[in-house]
């Protein structure tokens, strides 16, 4: 495996805590970028989240670590798509981040639109087949298809649901979506917090430990960056209004953890980097760090 060195890896670490052999936690780009529909820059968010996290402080102050130093993150060199769209692609990241599970690490794979995510769910489900996936997004992504593509960042869940059972997935932030999504929603079981339901005060003040209820000890969580206000992540491609801050988000990790639950694998996706908005890719790097903190505290 191929790792970057300090001036490109994660956190900009030294080779010490940053080489794959040492390492437990491993960050791996993908950076897709095929349909997207609204904004374009996807394919630049992986390189932006890493550039943004070398100014990342190591220490954290919740859990008194430096988990980069304790446990070792390194960096693998981004998917080279060349031409490879659609299931090609999936499959080709499905591939790799298959490898790096084998080898026993936590992957952490950054997007790219979200389509990728149906791949490393697919890999991380084979090897835990009791988990949970937790999807953070303002979108349901649950179109069978969309602008004839079944492969759209729209339709990414869908493709999950074709081998992952809906009764197992937990949507967080949900406000936009189409009556079809709606329907599949009600009819397959998923379990949907709507941004909106939340906001009315439905599922009472602890919703956040009500997510955490739905969900079993092991858990896959693919992050979509448009579930945050568009007041905190506008370097999105399709930012939605009514969205949610950090600190409340950050508080289901923390109530996961508190439950004895652990994420298995991580995505996070969408992220659309602009130079006018240095503190959206700041955010999203800060937001991976801290979710690891929380998870291996």
């Amino acid at each position: 495996m191929n790792t970057l060195g300090i001036d490109e890896n994660f956190l900009a670490i030294e080779d010490e805590f940053s080489n794959y052999e040492n390492s437990k936690i491993v960050i791996l780009s993908a950076p897709y970028e095929h349909s997207v529909t609204y904004g374009k820059g996807a394919g630049l968010g992986p390189n932006g989240i890493i550039e943004a996290s070398h100014y990342v402080e190591f220490y954290d102050d919740e859990t008194d670590k430096e988990l980069c130093f304790d446990l070792g993150i390194a960096t693998l060199e981004p998917i080279e798509f060349d031409d490879l769209v659609d299931k090609d692609a999936i499959d080709l990241i499905e591939k790799n981040v298959a490898k790096v599970i084998e080898n026993n690490k936590f992957v952490v794979t950054l997007g790219g639109e979200h389509t990728i995510s149906t791949a490393p769910i697919k890999a991380h489900y084979k090897k835990y087949p009791n988990m949970s996936v937790l999807h953070f997004d303002a979108h349901s992504d649950l179109r069978e298809s969309y602008l004839d593509s079944k492969y759209s960042h729209a339709s990414f869940m869908a493709r999950v649901a074709e081998f992952f059972p809906p009764s197992k997935i937990v949507q967080v932030g949900i406000r936009a979506q189409c009556i079809e999504e709606a329907i599949f929603i009600k009819e397959n079981g998923v379990k949907t917090f709507y941004a909106s339901a939340i906001r009315r005060g439905l599922h009472g003040v602890d919703w956040q430990q009500k997510i955490v209820n739905e969900l079993s000890r092991e858990i896959y969580c693919t992050f979509d960056v448009d579930y945050f206000d568009p007041a905190i992540m506008a370097a999105t491609g399709t930012p939605e209004p009514d969205g949610f801050l950090y600190n409340e988000t950050i508080e289901i990790f923390r109530k996961l953890r508190n439950a004895g639950k652990k994420l298995v694998g991580l995505d996070v996706v969408e992220l659309a980097p602009n130079e006018n908005m240095s503190h959206c890719d700041l955010t999203t790097a800060r937001l991976i760090y801290k979710i690891l903190n929380l998870n291996f505290y």
